[in-house]
């Protein structure tokens, strides 16, 4: 019986590939590679001295998702495939609705098809919208500023729909915040394609070289010195969470969310300092306009994933610094 990890060559799916390689788990992973790369797979083996299958396969294609289920015995499915770049989905919202929904949508069908009723989604913080208060719990209201936490609603809303309709379906939706770092390998972590939409890879790549200047979108915001507050978590944390999100829906129906986050807030230049701090090197940034969609203040209640999946953060805001400044110099380098 293996797991199937949609996405498996991103960020996140890559971490969470090592990690459940690690607790003995048999895996498939299927990526598209539109922002991934043939090398993350090859470094997950190398990391793990794993051998597993490995689809270059687009998840909106229902013929080659059943393909997968009919070659392996699945059992469980974590989601992560999927567009994510909230600037973009402004810019491009029938891309991001046509891609997201269509995704999960056929991946759904083909589970229901093949008996396989075990889905750990990956949801975001966005479904919260610009929350009226901080910290935020798994019950607050949900609504979405831009068209990428619109279809992470939506994907939530329809995977609800479906453990009603299947008593035996069971849906672990991870609300997760940032999340940042790199494996202690120094062989996978973050490298998007084209300009980096999230925080930490700028900032990497302006410290490297690559980029001249960090722009921080907006310094007007009602926090402690003007920029965006967010919750920003180790991704290694984050991955070990999806691990502990699968065993309670092996072990539950019906569907249910969770809080992926640290509960504690940093502002963007917070981290450009702790970033400095750590790894002795200077980043010059430069304030621009603030970006569409964004809200001030984000970070997490954990008190239910604390009591529910006995999961919490252990990773500091030191450790992600480091691990991301030692993969992106080890990757430039190469």
């Amino acid at each position: 019986m293996s797991i199937l990890i949609t996405g498996g060559a991103g960020f996140i799916g890559s971490h969470t590939a090592v990690e459940l390689i690690n607790c003995s788990e048999k895996i498939v992973i299927v990526d598209n590679l539109t922002n991934s790369n043939m090398q993350t797979i090859d470094n997950i083996k190398r990391i793990t001295g794993a051998e597993f299958p490995f689809y270059e396969y687009d998840c909106c294609c229902k013929k080659d998702m059943t393909k997968i289920f009919k070659q392996n015995d699945i059992e469980s499915v974590i989601h992560f495939a999927g567009l994510k770049a909230v600037g973009e989905s402004v810019e491009q919202p029938l891309k991001y609705y046509e891609n997201n929904l269509q995704s999960t949508l056929l991946l759904c069908e083909v589970m229901e098809e093949n008996d396989c009723n075990r889905l750990v989604f990956s949801s975001s913080a966005t479904v919260y919208g610009s929350p009226k208060t901080v910290p935020i719990k798994e019950n607050f209201p949900l609504s979405a500023t831009n068209p990428y936490g619109s279809t992470k609603l939506m994907i939530e809303r329809i995977l609800s729909d479906i453990c009603i309709s299947n008593p035996r379906f069971s849906v672990a939706a991870l609300r997760y915040f940032n999340p940042i770092g790199a494996h202690k390998s120094a062989i996978i972590g973050e490298l998007p394609n084209g300009i980096p939409n999230n925080l930490m890879p700028y900032i990497t790549q302006v410290a490297a070289g690559k980029l001249k200047c960090l722009n921080v979108f907006g310094n007007d915001y009602d926090t402690h010195d003007g920029t965006g507050v967010r919750d920003y978590i180790h991704v290694v944390d984050l991955a070990k969470g999806h691990i502990k999100a699968l065993d309670y829906a092996k072990n539950h129906s019906g569907y249910e969310t969770f809080n992926l986050g640290t509960g504690t807030g940093y502002s963007v230049l917070d981290i450009v300092h702790a970033f400095e701090k750590t790894n002795k090197v200077k980043i010059p940034y430069k304030i621009v306009d603030r970006r569409p969609g964004d809200i001030a203040i984000c970070y997490a209640d954990i008190t239910k994933s604390k009591k529910i999946l006995s999961w919490q953060a252990e990773l500091g805001l030191e450790d992600m610094c480091k691990s991301s400044w030692e993969f992106t110099k080890k990757a430039f380098n190469n």
